[in-house]
C-alpha cells in the first residue's frame, strides 16, 4: 500500500483556517452559504489525518489548543467590539445574537475537530470541545460584560412594575444565557444575576409598600400586594428560571407583609377587625391567602379573628343578662331559647368563615373552639349553658314546644346543638339536665317523635362516647319494654276477671339505674287505688320474682270525675292531687293537720298540692283562711259550685326548682368520678409526685368537666385516711398506691 502523504502542521491548520473563515462569514453576514458534504469531510479528515499520523507527526495536541484559539481570535477581533459599543436592551440584543452564533460556531468546529474528542481528550481528561467552546465565551465575553448585561435587564424589570411592556422573550434568552453558562451549574444564574434582583427587588417593593401602608385602606394594600405577588410568579413563568420563584416571592411577602403585618392588620378603620365586624368575606379570605404564605403570618389573624368572636359571644351573654331582668321583654321559658338560638347563628356564621374565608385552617377551628369556650361556659341570669342547652333541646323535642320546625330543620338543630355541647365544659351537668327533662317527656308522654331522640343520643354518642349516653339510651328502651308490660298486664287482667281492680289504669317499670333518682314516699293511698297496686304486684311476680317494685307516686297522673253542681268536669291531676281529693268523698271538711294524717305526706309536699287545689286558678277546694298561701292552720272543703267552660281541665302541681338537686347530684357524681380517676392513675404508676398526679387527673377528666384543683386535693387526703393512698414520709408531695 502506498503511505499517506505526511499533513505538517501549518499546511493543514491553513486549510483549517479557510473552513473556519466560511464559518464566520455565514455567522456574521452570508447566512444562506453552506458547507457542501465533500467540504464538510475534507475538514474533518484532515484533522482526523493530522491526529493519526505518527509522532513526531501528530498534531492532536497542537490542534486542541489551535482549536481554542480559534474562538479566542473570533470573539476578540469580532465578538467584544460590537458588544462594548452598546448599552440598555441593544446590549442585550447584541448579546443574545452572539450566543446564537458563538453555539452554532461551537457545534460546527466540535464536529469538525470530532476526532480529538473520540480519542485524544478521553485518553488526556482534559474539558471537551464543547466545554471548551463555551468556556472561551464566559471567560472574554460574560465576564467582561455580566454587570451591564445584569444592570440592564433589572432595569427593565423594574419598568414593566411599573406598568409599562417589555421584551419579554429577549430577557429569556438572556437569563438562559446566565444558566448555560454555568454549563449545568446555578451558580452564575444565582452569585451574578439573582442576588441582585433579589436585593432590587427588596428595594423596590419596600418603596412601594412604605406609601401604600399611609396612603391605602387595608384591603385596598391586600389586592395591591395580591396583584404583585400574582406579577412576580408571572414574571418567573415567562422569563425568569423557576429556582428564582420562591426565593423572590419570599422577599416581596417580606417587605409587603411581614414587615407591615401589625400596621395591616390594625387600621382603625379598614383592619382585620373591621372586616369581621363588616362581614367582609372576600377580603378576610384575601387575607388569609396572602399572609398563609408566610411563616407564622396567621397566628395574629387568627389572634384577632379569636378576640371578635369572643367580643361577639360576650356581648350576647350581657343582652340575655339584660333581657332576663326585664320582664316585660323576655319571659323566663323563652330565655334560653333566644340565647341559645342567637349563640347558633354566632356559631354557623363564624364556622363558615373558618370553612369559607380561613381554608378550613386548623389554627382557626382552634381559635374559633376557644372563643365559644369562653362565653359558653358563662352563667346567663343564674343559669349555666349546660342546663340552657338542655332546656333548648327540651324545647325542640317535646311536643307544643315554641320551636315549630321541619324535621329536617330539627335534626340540623340538633347537631349545632351538638357542636356548641363541645366547648362546655360541665358536660356531665348537661347529661344530668338533659336526662330530667328526658325523663319528662318520656313518661308524661310528651316527647313530639321517637326518631329525633334517638337521632340527638346517637349524635352525643358520636361526641361524647357511649357512657355519655348509657342511662339515656337505657330510659328509651324502658319505655319500649314498659308498653310490652303493659300489653301483658291488660292480657292478664282479660284472663283473671276476679284481679280486675275496677279502674282503669296502667304502670310503667322502669330501671332505677338509668332513671334520674325520685323521691319516693309512703304516701296513704285512697282504697279504690290501694287495690290497683296489689293487683300489679301480682300480675309482676308472674314475670319476675328477683326485681323489687319501688312506686314513685310523685310521677302518676289520675283522671277525676270532679261531680260539681253546675255540671260534671273531669279533673287531670297527679296521684297526690288524686288522693287529697279523693278524701273529700268521704268528709266536707278537712283541716289542714288531718289531710297530712290521713295522706302521710311531708310538709312541702301536702303544702304545693293542696296550693294548686285551693290558691291557683283552679279553686276545686275552698280554704280558709281565704289567703294566697297555705298555712298549717287552714282547712279545707270541697268546691261544689265550681265550673269551667271546658269538660276536661289539667290541674298542674307548682313547679319545683330542680336545678339545685341535680348540680347537688353532679357534685356527688364528680367526687365519685375524681376518686376513681386518682385510684387508676396511682394503680398503674404505683408512686407519683402531687403535681402530676393532679394534672393527669385533670386531663383524664377534662372530656367530662373541668375539675377544680382543690377538689382533687380534697379527695386525694380522703383517699389517704380511707388507705387507698399513703404519704410518702420524707417527701410530703409523693403519694403511694397502697394494694
Amino acid at each position: 500500500m502506498n503511505q499517506l502523504k505526511i499533513i505538517e502542521l501549518a499546511e493543514g491548520w491553513e486549510f483549517m483556517v479557510k473552513g473556519i473563515a466560511k464559518l464566520k462569514r455565514i455567522l456574521e453576514e452570508e447566512p444562506e452559504l453552506h458547507f457542501s458534504s465533500e467540504e464538510y469531510m475534507m475538514l474533518y479528515t484532515t484533522i482526523y489525518n493530522m491526529c493519526t499520523q505518527k509522532p513526531p507527526n501528530d498534531y492532536s495536541q497542537q490542534l486542541y489548543d489551535k482549536y481554542k484559539e480559534a474562538f479566542e481570535e473570533h470573539i476578540n477581533s469580532t465578538v467584544l467590539p460590537c458588544l462594548r459599543e452598546k448599552h440598555g436592551e441593544f446590549l442585550l440584543k447584541e448579546l443574545v445574537r452572539r450566543w446564537a452564533n458563538h453555539k452554532i460556531m461551537v457545534r460546527w468546529l466540535s464536529r469538525f475537530f470530532h476526532y480529538l474528542d473520540r480519542y485524544f481528550i478521553t485518553r488526556r481528561t482534559l474539558p471537551n470541545l464543547y466545554e471548551v467552546g463555551l468556556t472561551c465565551f464566559r471567560d472574554l465575553v460574560y465576564e467582561e460584560l455580566k454587570v451591564a448585561v445584569r444592570d440592564a435587564v433589572i432595569a427593565l424589570i423594574d419598568v414593566e412594575r411599573e406598568g409599562d411592556q417589555i421584551d419579554r422573550a429577549l430577557l429569556k434568552n438572556v437569563l438562559d444565557i446566565y444558566v448555560e453558562i454555568g454549563m449545568s451549574l446555578m451558580e452564575y444564574y444565582e452569585n451574578d444575576f439573582e442576588d441582585e434582583l433579589l436585593k432590587d427587588s427588596s428595594d423596590y417593593y419596600s418603596r412601594k409598600a412604605s406609601n401604600w401602608i399611609v396612603e391605602d385602606s387595608c384591603p385596598d394594600y391586600m389586592f395591591k400586594a395580591e396583584e404583585c405577588l400574582k406579577k412576580e410568579k408571572d414574571r418567573v413563568s415567562h422569563y425568569l428560571h423557576s429556582s428564582s420563584e420562591q426565593k423572590l416571592v419570599e422577599k416581596v411577602q417580606n417587605e409587603l407583609l411581614v414587615v407591615y403585618t401589625t400596621q395591616l392588620l390594625e387600621k382603625e378603620h379598614s383592619g382585620c377587625r373591621a372586616l369581621l365586624r363588616e362581614d367582609k368575606v372576600e377580603d378576610l379570605s384575601r387575607m388569609y391567602r396572602l399572609f398563609s404564605k408566610v411563616p407564622k403570618g396567621l397566628d395574629p389573624v387568627a389572634s384577632i379573628f379569636k378576640q371578635h368572636v369572643t367580643a361577639e359571644g360576650t356581648t350576647l351573654v350581657q343582652q340575655a343578662e339584660e333581657a332576663a331582668s326585664n320582664k316585660a321583654e323576655l319571659t323566663v321559658g323563652s330565655q334560653e331559647q333566644v340565647f341559645i338560638r342567637k349563640v347558633i347563628e354566632l356559631h354557623d356564621k363564624y364556622f363558615s368563615y373558618v370553612n369559607d374565608c380561613f381554608g378550613n385552617h386548623s389554627l382557626f377551628h382552634k381559635s374559633l373552639k376557644e372563643a365559644f369556650e369562653v362565653f359558653c361556659n358563662k352563667k346567663v341570669s343564674g343559669c349555666s349553658s349546660a342546663e340552657l342547652l338542655a332546656s333548648f333541646c327540651d324545647n325542640i323535642l317535646k311536643k307544643g314546644g315554641n320551636e315549630k320546625l321541619s324535621d329536617e330543620a330539627i335534626e340540623e338543630t340538633l347537631d349545632k346543638v351538638v357542636k356548641l355541647l363541645a366547648y362546655i365544659s360541665d358536660k356531665d351537668l348537661y347529661a344530668e339536665f338533659y336526662r330530667k327533662k328526658l325523663s319528662r317527656r318520656l313518661l308524661f308522654d310528651k316527647s313530639a317523635n321517637d326518631d329525633h331522640e334517638r337521632i340527638i343520643l346517637t349524635k352525643l354518642k358520636q361526641q361524647c362516647g357511649g357512657q355519655f349516653t348509657s342511662k339515656m339510651e337505657g330510659m328509651v328502651t324502658d319505655l319500649t319494654l314498659a308498653r310490652d308490660n303493659q300489653n301483658r298486664f291488660e292480657e292478664y287482667l282479660g284472663n283473671n276477671p276476679n284481679a280486675n281492680p275496677g279502674i282503669d289504669f296502667s304502670v310503667t317499670v322502669l330501671t332505677t339505674g338509668f332513671w334520674p333518682s325520685y323521691k319516693s314516699c309512703d304516701l296513704s293511698l285512697p282504697a279504690e287505688m290501694v287495690k290497683c297496686v296489689e293487683v300489679f304486684k301480682e300480675f309482676y311476680r308472674t314475670i319476675t320474682k328477683h326485681r323489687k317494685l319501688t312506686w314513685i307516686y310523685s310521677l302518676g297522673t289520675c283522671n277525676i270525675n270532679g261531680k260539681f253542681v253546675p255540671r260534671p268536669i273531669e279533673l287531670i291531676v297527679g296521684t297526690y292531687q288524686a288522693a287529697a281529693l279523693l278524701l273529700f268523698n268521704q268528709s266536707d271538711r278537712l283541716s289542714y293537720s288531718e289531710i297530712k294524717t290521713q295522706l302521710n305526706l311531708a310538709d312541702d309536699d301536702l303544702v304545693r298540692l293542696l296550693q294548686s287545689l285551693s290558691c291557683a286558678k283552679y279553686k276545686i277546694l275552698i280554704k280558709e283562711p281565704n289567703t294566697k298561701t297555705v298555712t298549717p292552720n287552714d282547712n279545707f272543703e270541697f268546691n261544689s259550685k265550681f265550673t269551667d267552660k271546658m269538660r276536661r281541665i289539667r290541674i298542674p302541681l307548682p313547679p319545683v326548682d330542680e336545678r339545685k338537686r341535680v348540680v347537688e347530684d353532679v357534685d356527688k357524681d364528680r367526687r365519685y368520678s375524681i376518686d376513681a380517676s386518682i385510684v387508676r392513675i396511682m394503680k398503674s404508676r404505683k408512686v407519683l409526685g402531687h403535681q402530676q398526679l393532679v394534672m393527669e387527673c385533670v386531663e383524664q377528666l377534662s372530656r367530662m368537666f373541668k375539675p377544680d384543683f382543690k377538689a382533687i386535693k380534697k379527695r386525694i387526703e380522703d383517699l389517704i385516711t380511707r388507705d387507698y393512698l399513703e404519704r410518702d414520709k420524707e417527701n410530703p408531695n409523693m403519694f403511694r398506691y397502697l394494694a
